[in-house]
């Protein structure tokens, strides 16, 4: 095992970790300090790239063709560069950098780069091919690849499981309801059960097909394959119910499709949210334009037009490559730097008087949804809005967490000017506390989990559970607020929760950041705002656990593949800026700011700044659906790194042993 991945042993020094001097933190400060304020908008907000795997990009081009409308060349051109970059040397595309071979992700970059006009036997084409081939063809896909494929005729319709329009007609009390599950769930489903109901056909202009991908011929095909979460007796039910669905369909009620399409589309068009788009992320987006495509709507109907300039407002376009984001990240993203900001000025007054942090916020303070109850009001009828969007603007999808992380830089930076903002924001949270105790992103209660048993939910993120990240970045500013559980019953409902989902080894799950590590920081924050003590055995237990997986390099890293089913205890991974700092974060958090690992951290974060200010970080950090779909956040080693060590520079100078702040 080399340096890069070797797990730091308990109390040791790394190799090569010599502590850094206070003047190399405070040079390490500064400049990262200033090459973030050099990329502050003129506005006062921030917004980095956001990139996920070549699934999207894929997806991209071959919407574009489906339509018949394909993108300039030039622009197709960069994209097959990005998409031949992304390939490994065994052929095929993973999921994250790094990552092992995805069937369903190389099936799109083939057939995306066929589209645009790469030769069938050109070598990297060939050894996609080969690789595809092995893993038993394209018919291995997953429903969402398959769905697509069927719409353009290379598979059949039995390959997608039935997703009948008629949904849209359930009442409430049915086990199967849109209100039942996920917002990204209920954004692609609706229009999505259109297109599957109308079954247009895609234009293709240049005739590409892919059968050279299949092992067999598709229409020869008897099973498809399910998910490996999907378990027995679940996965007999849902499959007899399939079939039944599909031997009625064709009997449906013409009157009763007709007015279950309606629904779907006004569905859609209440929420399809400007240029920012249906839930603001791409696959809504695209399936709300052929939704209405496949309703005969014209070119140049304004809401087809206008949806279509949303997604290539999605669009990073470079000198030598572009690429398609799945969506944008602009209030996370500001409200984040905000915070490493006001640590970068100072452990008190100072961090408080930052300026560029203040426009961030005032930039931010407008954004919080005030006026539109959402689909969250579905399990909270009298709440009030107060909630902020991940993206520019997503009124009706407002989450739990960039709420939290808003409203704690406010609260930090001026508690009586951002009073009511806070206010808001504490309120709509209360509300959306789930019943065990937890919170999740963006809707309360939504964990019935039998729903990720039918056969259109292979990718098993067909709900929006509580998870503990989130949790404790709720509990995190209801302490900083200064609220205890001795005196809110919520709050002592939600660090019991928090306690009882500590894994065995010490850590916790992390669900959109990668993974123990991220869950780790997440609570230990939360602990530490609480006002536990150190000795709290939780936060001993996890602070251990930390220790214990630091890698030989002063360093941490953890990769997508920790979301495997048979987890069995954390595998060590090379070092990444954006870890490194939330171990660091919740190590200081936990009243390890003396401890050798933190020493030793800190010096990684020193030795490894580029000359620009930031850090390089390639590997993926964040997670969208765990094992389905993965994030790169390229602001992350922006902030994070510079977050951390004014941290440990604060502490330090301060002769403190723990922060006040709930991050």
């Amino acid at each position: 095992m080399d340096d890069r991945t070797g797990v730091f042993s308990f109390g040791a020094q790394a190799p090569g970790s010599a502590a850094a001097r206070p003047a190399e933190i405070e040079s390490s400060i500064s400049r990262a300090r200033e090459a973030l304020l050099a990329r502050q908008q003129d506005d006062g907000h921030f917004v980095f790239e956001l990139e996920a795997d070549a699934t999207i990009p894929a997806e991209y081009v071959l919407f574009r063709h489906f339509l018949g409308d394909p993108a300039e060349p030039e622009l197709e051109r960069k994209i097959a560069v990005y998409l031949r970059r992304r390939q490994s040397a065994a052929g095929g595309w993973p999921l994250f950098a790094e990552g092992d071979f995805n069937i369903s992700a190389s099936v799109k970059a083939y057939f995306a780069l066929k589209m645009i006009g790469d030769e069938p036997d050109a070598p990297h084409m060939k050894r996609a091919r080969d690789a595809i081939l092995a893993h038993g063809g394209a018919a291995q896909s997953n429903v969402f690849t398959r769905a697509l494929l069927a719409l353009f005729g290379e598979v059949p319709w039995r390959a997608v499981p039935v997703m009948p329009v008629e949904i849209m007609l359930l009442p409430r009390w049915f086990p199967f309801h849109l209100t039942k599950v996920s917002y990204w769930a209920r954004t692609v489903i609706a229009p999505l059960a259109v297109v599957n109901a109308l079954k247009p056909p895609a234009a293709n202009p240049r005739g590409v097909g892919i059968a050279e991908l299949f092992v067999v011929p598709p229409e020869e095909v008897k099973r498809w394959p399910s998910a490996p979460q999907q378990r027995f007796p679940f996965t007999m039910l849902f499959d007899l119910i399939d079939r039944g669905l599909r031997a009625a369909e064709p009997h449906m009620p013409k009157g009763l499709r007709r007015k279950a399409i309606a629904r779907a589309e006004a569905f859609v068009i209440e929420r399809l949210n400007g240029e920012d788009g249906l839930g603001a992320i791409y696959p809504a987006m695209a399936y709300s334009a052929l939704m209405l495509h496949a309703m005969g709507a014209k070119p140049d109907d304004p809401r087809l037009s206008m949806i279509r300039r949303g997604i290539d407002r999605l669009l990073v376009v470079k000198d030598e490559e572009a690429y398609c984001q799945p969506c944008v990240s602009p209030v996370w993203d500001t409200a984040l730097a905000a915070h490493a900001l006001m640590e970068a000025e100072g452990h008190g007054v100072e961090g408080k008087r930052s300026a560029p942090a203040r426009r961030a916020l005032d930039w931010l303070k407008p954004l919080q949804v005030l006026d539109v109850k959402g689909d969250w009001a579905a399990q909270a009828h009298e709440l009030r809005p107060g909630g902020w969007p991940f993206q520019y603007a997503n009124p009706h999808y407002p989450d739990l967490d960039d709420t939290a992380v808003v409203a704690m830089a406010m609260d930090r930076a001026d508690g009586d000017a951002f009073g009511e903002p806070i206010s808001r924001a504490r309120e709509w949270i209360l509300g959306l506390q789930s019943r065990n105790g937890g919170f999740a992103a963006f809707d309360a209660n939504n964990d019935r989990d039998y729903l990720n048993y039918i056969p259109f939910a292979d990718h098993g993120a067909l709900l929006d559970p509580p998870t503990a990240d989130v949790a404790a970045r709720c509990v995190s500013l209801l302490a900083q607020m200064g609220e205890r559980p001795q005196t809110s019953p919520a709050l002592e409902k939600a660090l019991r929760y928090l306690e009882r989902e500590q894994e065995a080894e010490g850590s916790w799950f992390g669900r959109w950041g990668m993974n123990y590590i991220y869950g780790t920081w997440s609570v230990l924050c939360a602990f530490n705002a609480l006002g536990l003590p150190k000795d709290h055995a939780p936060t001993r237990k996890a602070a251990d656990w930390l220790k214990r997986v630091q890698n030989l390099d002063g360093g941490w890293g953890e990769d997508g593949t920790s979301y495997k089913l048979d987890y069995a205890g954390f595998q060590p991974a090379p070092s990444t800026a954006s870890q490194t700092a939330w171990a660091l974060l919740a190590l200081m958090a936990a009243g390890e700011v003396d401890s050798p690992e933190v020493a030793a951290g800190v010096a990684f974060l020193a030795r490894t700044q580029g000359e620009d200010g930031f850090w390089e970080e390639r590997r993926y950090t964040a997670t969208g659906f765990p094992r389905v779909f993965y994030l790169r956040y390229h602001g992350y080693p922006k902030f994070f790194p510079l977050w951390a060590l004014s941290r440990y520079r604060n502490l330090k100078s301060g002769n403190a042993a723990r922060t006040p702040f709930g991050m």
